[in-house]
């Protein structure tokens, strides 16, 4: 059975799921990676989606309506004496020379923007948010115009910048998949224990690999529709364990791999 496939009987049939036990390693890892795919697709396209528009937005902003400002020496400074607010295009646009408004003030006041803060610039929305320090621009001095000179530039360069950010974002999220169903298999020798299974813990690992497929599936479409999930973690886990429960439970009792 190819992987497609058992991606469509994993979403209901844990006597399926507890089936492909029997497969090789490789082809549950191939799995993994699979559904690693489907997870990251939402963050992927609300980020990119966020970066093209954004870009272009800040861009005009920057070269048009916000105050001048300057950043020396890892610190903004800006005529405005107190913090600024632009709102243009669905983007919101923060400029903080005091210091009072931190990351997460600005990211609980809108859905998606940008922020210049007195020590760090901030980019957020519905992929989550990034903030670099001035620091990193050490010895350059930056403007107004400057900063809209660069934004031109980056917006040439997105067709390099978005494949790579793709590319770390599915690698960082494969390594959280594989670690989540790492710690997940080690509860499910607690249930195979339960369950009068004797099974060793390769074959309850690929039992898990399978078992994640329905909360994984399910994140990812509350992902796409912008939904947060209260407890996420506690519903994820949950739904993987009882789906691993099950699938142990189908295995005979008398089989011992």
């Amino acid at each position: 059975m190819n992987i497609f496939k058992q991606f469509i009987r994993s979403l209901y049939s844990p006597k399926d799921i507890a089936g492909f036990r029997t497969q090789g390693m490789g082809k549950t890892v191939l799995y993994v990676f699979l559904l690693t795919l489907i997870a990251i697709i939402p963050s992927a396209y609300h980020f990119t989606t966020a970066f093209t528009q954004g870009a272009e937005t800040v861009r005009e902003t920057m070269a048009n309506e916000i105050p001048a400002f300057e950043i020396k020496e890892g610190v903004l400074e800006a005529e405005s004496k107190e913090p600024t607010i632009f709102e243009k295009d669905g983007l919101t646009i923060f400029v903080d020379d005091t210091g009072e408004m931190t990351k997460e003030d600005i990211q609980a006041k809108s859905a998606s923007g940008v922020g210049l803060l007195r020590n760090e610039f901030v980019f957020y929305g519905p992929g989550g948010l990034q903030s670099y320090p001035y620091s990193m621009l050490s010895g350059m001095h930056i403007t107004n115009e400057t900063l809209a000179d660069m934004l031109v530039s980056l917006e040439s360069m997105l067709v390099i910048i978005i494949p790579i950010f793709l590319l770390v974002l599915f690698g960082f999220s494969a390594a959280i998949q594989f670690v989540e169903i790492t710690l997940l298999a080690f509860f499910g020798m607690f249930l195979k224990t339960i369950l009068g299974r004797n099974l060793p813990y390769s074959l309850i690992w690929k039992l898990t690999a399978y078992s994640i497929t329905l909360p994984t599936v399910f994140f990812a479409i509350m992902g796409a529709l912008n939904t947060p999930v209260r407890g996420g973690h506690l519903v994820d886990w949950f739904a993987s364990l009882v789906v691993l429960y099950l699938a142990i439970k189908d295995i005979p009792q008398h089989e011992n791999n």
